[in-house]
This record gives structure tokens, C-alpha cells and sequence, in this order.
């Protein structure tokens, strides 16, 4: 073992450590849950990384991930011509975001809402829902909204909304942090697009990060906010599942899911706006703030990226790169993940690191909804859904956030400790 690995290795007892020390309930460890996931996510990790057959299976959903997006090219093309064709195609304008990344997650929804209506995602997510309940040893709540968080995004919520008024509040915490740590499949092509020119195998590797996520985001939450000490046997109850409301067609099914992209796709670039305009503010007033004392470059996303630092070194990123991954993080936790993938790209365009293990690390650290804007968006729809549980959404709902932020920097850990410093691909 390398010295980037065993720092890894004692990054994700310093993570388990963060968290124990903020919980709500110290007493209350669930120390079985906390075995269990991590070791569900390392044998996942060595499945995928060490095995032949995860090799192949990686490699397969790879060039899957990347033959669809093609084709969502085409679409994209047909509308807006040569505003779509990708960097470096012939033709090309250079990269528009709004253009060639986010009509993708248009096609992927009506793709993932037809494979809802075929009940395929269904199947998935039950026999996922399984594996985790019995491994995990949570409650149906908890390992059926993991579950579904693998292929959807807020959706996941209504897989479980009969339930969630009588939902219990480390239950409700488990509900945000999974959507929170995990990305939709809605959007897997928007990322893959942003980075796939840097990064060819990116794709797989951010299918393989949800799958490390989602036991890493149960872990975390329940250690923030555990079942009560009564409960801690957590005694295993059937699993609730209820799909979300059919279409009566597969082209019903394919115009709803393009129309619920194209407001996904609207509201990423409206929350972007937003956002990045604000911090742009906030970058204003500080750095008029800092020149008056010799700092005029001063930055929101600096002053995080001192917070995230030790956590990036923790985790096993190369001491000459921290800073660079901290600065992503920070980027990520109050502009989204979608600014802090395009900067992710332009750095290894310009052969900013000095590590490809450090590139490897921060793909899968940053991939996940766990950033301010997606927290208003997870808390707000579950409040609509279940008015009744808006006090306990409110009590839970900031350390939901920081248990999705630490079971991303768990996965970055993972992953990095897995892949090995061979090469991009970790292979």
C-alpha cells in the first residue's frame, strides 16, 4: 500500500469521525450499518475494479453511456445545427453549454421515463431495494429511496410517498441525503458530454460512483442522524414500494419524459444563472472587502476550498493537487456540480494536475447533488409531498447536506484507494 492509499484509508475513518462528532445522538452509532456499508462498498469497488467481469462490465457501460449519447446528439443537431456539434467536431463553435450538454438531459429522461413505462427501471430498483435492505439492514423507506436514486433524482421520492407522513426523522434524513449524494440518470449525459473529450471513460466511472454513493449516503445519514436507541436493532419491515403513475403509452411515456426534461433542463439553467451570478456577487464584495487588506483576489470559493482542503488530502489527492479538488468542492457545494465539471475539464485540458489519480478522485467526489441550491430543491419537494413532515424536514434537512458532501468525499476515497494511480481509468 502507497502512502495516497493508506491516506485514503485513514480519510474515510476521519469522514466517519466528522460525522460522529456532529451527531445528533453520539450514543446512538449504528455500528452494524456502518459495517455493512463499507464493506458493500468496497467488495462493489473490487467487483468493478479488480474483477475481469467488472472490467467488462465497466468497460460495457462505458461505451453504452457513450453510443446513447450520440445518439442524443442527433436530436440536439436536427434543432440547433451546428450550436450542437461537440468541440473539436468539424464545424464546431467550441462548447455551448446550453446547446450541446443540457439538450441531453432531455433525451435521457425520455428514455429513462420509457424504461419506467416498460417496467424495466422498476425491476432494478426493486431487486437494488432488496440488496440493500438485507445488507444494509435498514427500513424499506431507506433502501427503496437508495435505490432509486441510482436512476432518478426527486422523482425517487414518489416511489415511497405513502409512506413518508409516518416516516420516522432519521428515515426522512436518509430520503435527502440519497438524493443529495447520488446524480439521475436524467443527467448522467449532461456530465458525460461536459468532460467525455478529457475524460473518455467517464461515463463509467460516474455510473460506478452512484453505485458507491448510495450505501456510503445511508451510512453517513444514519450516523448524523441515527435511529432512535429503542430502534437500534432497526427490526427490518416489509418493503414498501409504489411506482410513480403509469402512462397509458410508450409515446405517452416519451413525450412526458421529454417535456419533464425540458424543464429539468430550464431549471438547471436557471438555477445556474442564479447562482453563479450571486457568487459572482459575493466574489465582488469580498474581494472589494480583501483589497483593503491586501487581498484583492479574495474568493467565496477559495475561502471554502481552505475548508476542503485537509479533506481532499485526507482522501488521498496528491499534495500538489489538493487545493485544485478543494476548490472544485467548493465550487460544487454553492454553484452545482455542473460548473465545477466544466472546471474539471478546462484543468485537464490545460494539464493543470500533476496526478491522474487526483482527476480519478474528484470525478467521483464531485459526483452528486450535494450543493445549496439542490438542498432548497430536495426540502422543498419533500415538503410539498408531505406538508406534515415539514418541522422534521427543517430539523434535518442541514445535516442531510453535510452527510451527502461526506459520503461524496467517501466515495472519492473509495474510489481512489481501488483504482490505483495506473492511469485515468484506473485499469
Amino acid at each position: 500500500m502507497n502512502w495516497d492509499s493508506a491516506r485514503a484509508v485513514a480519510g474515510v475513518g476521519l469522514l466517519l469521525f466528522v460525522a460522529w462528532i456532529l451527531s445528533s445522538d453520539r450514543r446512538a452509532l449504528p455500528w452494524r450499518l456502518v459495517a455493512a456499508a463499507l464493506v458493500t462498498q468496497v467488495v462493489f469497488g473490487l467487483l468493478l475494479f479488480q474483477l475481469p467481469v467488472g472490467r467488462m462490465a465497466f468497460v460495457w457501460a462505458n461505451d453504452a453511456v457513450g453510443a446513447l449519447l450520440e445518439q442524443a446528439r442527433a436530436g440536439a443537431l436536427f434543432v440547433f445545427g451546428p450550436l450542437a456539434l461537440p468541440p473539436g467536431a468539424e464545424g464546431s463553435l467550441g462548447f455551448v453549454l446550453a446547446f450541446q450538454a443540457l439538450p441531453t438531459a432531455i433525451f435521457f429522461a425520455a428514455l429513462t421515463a420509457l424504461l419506467y413505462h416498460v417496467r424495466i427501471l422498476p425491476w432494478m430498483v426493486r431487486g437494488f431495494a432488496r440488496f440493500f435492505q438485507r445488507s444494509l439492514g435498514v427500513s424499506g423507506v431507506e433502501a427503496t429511496v437508495s435505490a432509486s436514486n441510482l436512476f432518478v433524482g426527486i422523482e425517487s421520492m414518489l416511489t415511497v410517498r405513502p409512506y413518508l407522513a409516518k416516516a420516522q426523522p432519521h428515515e426522512i434524513a436518509v430520503v435527502l441525503t440519497a438524493g443529495m449524494a447520488t446524480i439521475a440518470s436524467t443527467v448522467l449525459g449532461l456530465y458525460v458530454g461536459i468532460l467525455q473529450t478529457e475524460f473518455p471513460t467517464i461515463a463509467g466511472h460516474l455510473l460506478t460512483a452512484n453505485f458507491l454513493s448510495a450505501p456510503a449516503a445511508v451510512l453517513m445519514s444514519r450516523v448524523l442522524v441515527p435511529a432512535p436507541r429503542e430502534n437500534a436493532a432497526n427490526a427490518v419491515e416489509p418493503m414498501p414500494i409504489s411506482d410513480p403513475p403509469r402512462a397509458g403509452s410508450a409515446v405517452e411515456a416519451i413525450t412526458q419524459g421529454a417535456n419533464e426534461g425540458l424543464k429539468l433542463a430550464f431549471g438547471i439553467v436557471a438555477v445556474l444563472i442564479a447562482f453563479v451570478g450571486l457568487v459572482a456577487l459575493a466574489n465582488l464584495l469580498l474581494g472589494g472587502v480583501g483589497g483593503w487588506f491586501g487581498f484583492p483576489e479574495l474568493r467565496l470559493e477559495s475561502l471554502l476550498a481552505w475548508v476542503f482542503l485537509p479533506f481532499a488530502w485526507m482522501i488521498g489527492v496528491p499534495a500538489a493537487d489538493a487545493m485544485g479538488v478543494a476548490e472544485l468542492l467548493a465550487i460544487r457545494l454553492v454553484s452545482t456540480e455542473v460548473p465545477a465539471f466544466q472546471q474539471l475539464a478546462i484543468t485537464m485540458s490545460e494539464g493543470a494536475w500533476s496526478s491522474e489519480h487526483a482527476v480519478v478522485i474528484a470525478a467521483y467526489a464531485l459526483c452528486g447533488f450535494a450543493h445549496l441550491p439542490s438542498l432548497g430543491i430536495f426540502a422543498g419537494g419533500l415538503c410539498a409531498l408531505v406538508p406534515e413532515q415539514s418541522a422534521v424536514v427543517g430539523k434535518v434537512a442541514w445535516r442531510a447536506l453535510l452527510a451527502a458532501t461526506l459520503a461524496c468525499l467517501m466515495t472519492g476515497a473509495i474510489a481512489g484507494l481501488l483504482c490505483g494511480a495506473g492511469g485515468v481509468t484506473g485499469f
